[in-house]
């Protein structure tokens, strides 16, 4: 007679599900979701309070750059650039420049700058009435369009960390919020966009 053969016992996979619930809820729990970020900017105003806005403003106070259909760039005082490797770098040094109190090209005064109790540093001259306004070509590249701000914010960003090693002997980064505030008192980013137009006529040579 022959011997049956031995079955094998079954897992018990009842609590599966529960365990993999448990394990979902888990993961939503502990892990952290990327949230969107956006562009630091000043919006251009209502059309009705352009004219009044724009009289506040000093000209002096105001670098500006425009960029048109093709991806030129020109800045205060007529100068045109390409969105090379070299014209950028110099983008950036004269935006530099501009902000910490230096004439734009082709001017003989810097932006207005005021004397401010900047707390943790005392009386500081403060770069704080300074605006870029950047207006682009309703055609722009976006490789264009991206590659100017990456140099605008590039230049408030080599400032700041300049003046953290020299106030605090660290970078800007690794300063606490405190001193961080302190340094974007100084050096306040004012970047100002204005609605796009047409810059074909103007950058006509």
């Amino acid at each position: 007679m022959a011997k049956k053969k031995k079955k094998m016992p079954g897992l018990n996979t009842s609590s599966t599900a529960d365990i993999s619930f448990m394990l979902l809820i888990f993961f939503l729990v502990t892990t952290s979701m990327d949230t969107d970020k956006g562009l630091t900017r000043r919006l251009p105003p209502p059309p009705e309070n352009q004219e009044k806005n724009m009289v506040q403003i000093n000209e002096r106070n105001i670098f500006k750059v425009n960029i048109n259909s093709i991806g030129k760039i020109m800045i205060s005082g007529g100068e045109k650039l390409e969105c090379t490797p070299n014209d950028l770098a110099r983008l950036r040094s004269l935006v530099k420049d501009f902000i910490a109190g230096k004439p734009a090209p082709g001017e003989t005064k810097g932006p207005e700058c005021s004397m401010v109790n900047v707390p943790g540093l005392g009386p500081t001259l403060c770069s704080d009435k300074h605006v870029i306004s950047l207006a682009s070509d309703r055609g722009t590249p976006y490789a264009a369009y991206f590659a100017v701000q990456n140099e605008l914010v590039a230049a408030y960003n080599e400032l700041r960390d300049e003046r953290a090693k020299e106030k605090f002997g660290r970078p800007y980064e690794a300063l606490n919020d405190d001193n961080k505030g302190a340094i974007r008192e100084i050096y306040p980013q004012k970047i100002s966009e204005a609605e796009p137009v047409d810059y074909t006529k103007k950058f006509a040579n």
